[in-house]
């Protein structure tokens, strides 16, 4: 995947040295774009080894809703077990903004469903987002998102879309999160299948 090694090769040349929360230190770079081609494949990093069930069980926890490990571990997913409480809670995170974001009036907002009936509705609208970074609930979370919004777009019958990630480790959190975005635009495309001509691009 050419893409990855185009991202490592500017971080390699390019990166600026910070300071983390961990106390490693990163080379950074900042507003790095990559795109890929669904009709031609599904892009997956051949230079490691990915974790294909990890990957798949993440997005449907976050797809359910979830925010509790137990369906993780259930599944023999352990990657968000060091953040979990004692009762295996994270707090507010992904699954709950994507499909349950609180309202003032005490409701919530199911994010998935509504992109869904919004591209069926009106699939030349600019507001295609899912987001997962809540202000008024980030301190809650475990650990705030990371792929942190997702945009769909729709144009000649192909679906698209754009996922923006605050921070990722190149050498872990890159390869997943590709893992995340690319499934969720065939995943979305499935959906319309049926009862149009919507594809992913």
């Amino acid at each position: 995947m050419h893409q990855y090694h185009d991202l490592l090769e500017r971080i390699l040349s390019d990166g600026a040295e910070k300071h983390d929360r961990t106390g490693t230190g990163t080379l950074s770079v900042f507003g790095h774009q990559m795109r890929f081609a669904l009709d031609a494949g599904f892009p997956m990093l051949t230079t490691k080894r990915l974790p294909l069930k990890a990957i798949v069980h993440e997005l449907l926890w976050f797809l359910k809703g979830d925010t509790n490990i137990k369906y993780l571990k259930d599944n023999g997913v352990s990657i968000w077990d060091e953040w979990a409480d004692a009762n295996g809670d994270l707090g507010p995170v992904y699954g709950a903004q994507w499909r349950s974001w609180p309202t003032q009036d005490g409701g919530s907002i199911d994010q998935i469903a509504g992109v869904v009936e919004m591209i069926k509705r009106n699939p030349d609208s600019r507001r295609l987002i899912v987001t997962a970074w809540n202000p008024a609930e980030v301190e809650k979370m475990a650990l705030p998102p990371c792929h942190c919004l997702f945009q769909f777009y729709v144009a000649n019958g192909r679906l698209s879309c754009q996922l923006y990630q605050r921070s990722a480790d190149v050498f872990l959190g890159v390869g997943f999160f590709s893992g995340i975005a690319l499934p969720i635009d065939e995943w979305m495309s499935l959906n319309f299948m049926t009862d149009s001509e919507i594809r992913p691009s």
